[in-house]
């Protein structure tokens, strides 16, 4: 791959707004929206803050089981990486109304044949010092 396919304007562009349609979906509890932006695919791999979903059907039966969030969440330092024109990393830390601990937010979006999809998801909260 050269330099010029790394952080494609558009391509970051594109992932930004998906990026924040997730956080919008997430937020509101909207699961519908919010599995549509998953690759509904048995390798499929979600870990979360207390929770681990190992292929399509576990994360979308894990999210239609999630109560709608009592908290809400402010996200700094979105960082987006491309890597040419299907694939992207986007990284965000955040802070939940409800804890005083440091949230990690990565996902690594493919461009499929149905479109922009999360292949892979990691979130967790830590105790970072100041």
């Amino acid at each position: 791959m050269t330099a010029d396919q790394i952080n494609r304007p558009e391509v970051v562009a594109e992932i930004r707004a998906l990026f924040h349609a997730y956080e919008h979906a997430l937020m509101s509890n909207d699961v519908d929206t919010l599995l549509g932006f998953f690759w509904p695919d048995p390798a499929l791999t979600r870990y979360g803050i207390a929770d681990r979903q190992l292929g399509y059907g576990q994360m979308a039966a894990f999210r239609r089981g999630t109560a709608a969030p009592t908290f809400t969440r402010t996200l700094h330092d979105l960082r987006i990486t491309s890597f040419g024109p299907d694939c992207a990393v986007a990284h965000v830390e955040f802070r939940r109304s409800d804890s005083a601990l440091h949230g990690f937010q990565t996902q690594t979006w493919v461009r499929l044949p149905q479109g922009w999809k999360i292949v892979s998801a990691h979130v967790s909260m830590v105790d970072l010092p100041a």
